[in-house]
């Protein structure tokens, strides 16, 4: 392999003038200093299924991987034969050669900022918080906490270093962009002016803060109570004394897991359909990871479709459809069906002709798809020719075992092109 970052994850032999350069996947999976692949993507692209791909693929080359999904249809854990997946990293039995392994976990939101609480606060104060009606609420539906707690969670995982590899597939979001926005969301929220306010009154004190209170807290809890409820209010500012000490920790250990993301050994995969919305979605994260200075090491192509006979084109299939229709209605000329009917041999043919008709007529549509799919993916490349590419051929039906991501593990790696 050369020296210097440009060349790791691609193959530079493969680039043409019209060609993207080829995603060298097991190149990023074999590298040792790869210690992060993050795949990310608009929802409904193939992530969970790439991720999966990727850790049975590592843990076949000898890495200690473990995948973390945020996919609630639970596909991965039936795909890999586990019963169900939790907050605890499980082992994928029959997964690994030359020493590695292969774990999965699905994060669990309410458990992880469980136990973030857990883990910083003493357990009286740890036990009001938990028990707080705002807490319940904010750690199980708040805007961002989902993405917030998959960052917390990819925190906690590199810093046990039990694996050498974690592969994370970013939550079914909105917009893909929301797994980086969301813990500055949050962290601005949990440090922002309005807890700040609410927290006037337990950090004032003596006559003059009891006077402040009296006069301008009075004001603001009597607007804050007819906009949020006096009872909501209450439990709002309980939970924000009980949390006063943490709030520095949860922008802090965001702001460390941002910067794990920029660091050398963490590859952002941004997983894509040959759709132009999943194509504009992808380049939209191809350029907001350029401008955080993230590494990005390709686009994975999901779902592309490809025909062995390409070399028959959609307009030479229609004419050919069309000379058999028309052949066809010749041979029903009126009068003569009792004649054609003594005729199997007529019957025979205008019978091949009109299967052979539609046959054509389906490669015709499917070289129809073909061309519009290579125009998505040629003008994505055109605005971002140095972003690798591996595109995976689609599949007849969804993946639901080992076999079907091993496969779709060496159509990633060999950079099959589709109908291959």
């Amino acid at each position: 392999m050369k020296e210097g970052v440009d060349t790791v994850g691609t193959d530079a032999d493969t680039v043409g003038l019209d060609t993207p350069p080829g995603l060298a996947v097991d190149r990023l999976l074999d590298d040792p200093q790869t210690r992060i692949i993050v795949c990310c993507g608009a929802g409904g692209v193939g992530k969970t299924t790439t991720a999966a791909a990727l850790g049975v693929r590592a843990a076949g080359r000898g890495r200690k991987a473990v995948v973390l999904t945020i996919d609630p249809a639970r596909r991965l854990a039936q795909s890999m034969g586990i019963d169900s997946l939790d907050n605890t990293p499980r082992r994928v039995a029959g997964v690994g050669a030359d020493g590695g392994e292969l774990h999965a976990m699905m994060l669990d939101m309410k458990r992880t900022f469980d136990e973030i609480v857990e883990a910083h606060a003493d357990a009286e104060r740890a036990r009001a918080i938990l028990a707080n009606p705002f807490y319940q609420s904010l750690s199980a539906g708040f805007a961002g906490t989902q993405e917030y707690m998959a960052m917390e969670k990819l925190g906690q995982l590199r810093a046990r270093d039990d694996w050498d590899l974690i592969v994370v597939d970013t939550p079914p979001s909105r917009s893909a962009l929301d797994f980086l926005d969301a813990p500055k969301r949050l962290g601005s929220f949990l440090d922002g002016k309005f807890i700040r306010v609410l927290m006037a009154p337990a950090k004032v004190g003596g006559r003059a803060g009891m006077k402040f209170l009296n006069v301008g807290m009075s004001m603001m809890t009597g607007t804050l109570s007819k906009l949020m409820g006096a009872s909501l209010l209450k439990d709002v500012q309980t939970f924000v004394a009980a949390m006063d000490t943490m709030f520095g920790g949860f922008r802090t250990r965001a702001d460390a897991t941002f910067r794990l993301l920029q660091a050398p050994g963490t590859a952002f995969l941004v997983v894509a359909a040959p759709e132009a919305d999943a194509l504009r979605e992808a380049a939209y994260f191809v350029e907001r990871l350029a401008a955080e200075s993230m590494p990005l090491a390709g686009l994975v192509l999901n779902r592309v479709h490809g025909s062995g006979a390409d070399q028959l084109s959609a307009e030479r299939a229609l004419a050919a459809a069309e000379n058999l229709e028309e052949g066809g209605i010749v041979d029903q000329e009126s009068g003569k069906a009792g004649l054609r009917d003594a005729d199997s041999d007529t019957d025979d043919t205008t019978e091949v002709d009109a299967i052979t008709a539609g046959l054509l007529r389906l490669h015709a549509e499917r070289m129809q798809v073909i061309a519009r799919e290579k125009r998505t993916r040629d003008r994505f490349t055109s605005l971002h020719p140095e972003v690798a590419v591996a595109e995976v051929a689609a599949l007849p039906g969804d993946v639901h075992d080992l076999a079907g991501l091993r496969a779709i593990g060496e159509r990633l790696a060999a950079g099959v092109p589709a109908g291959a």
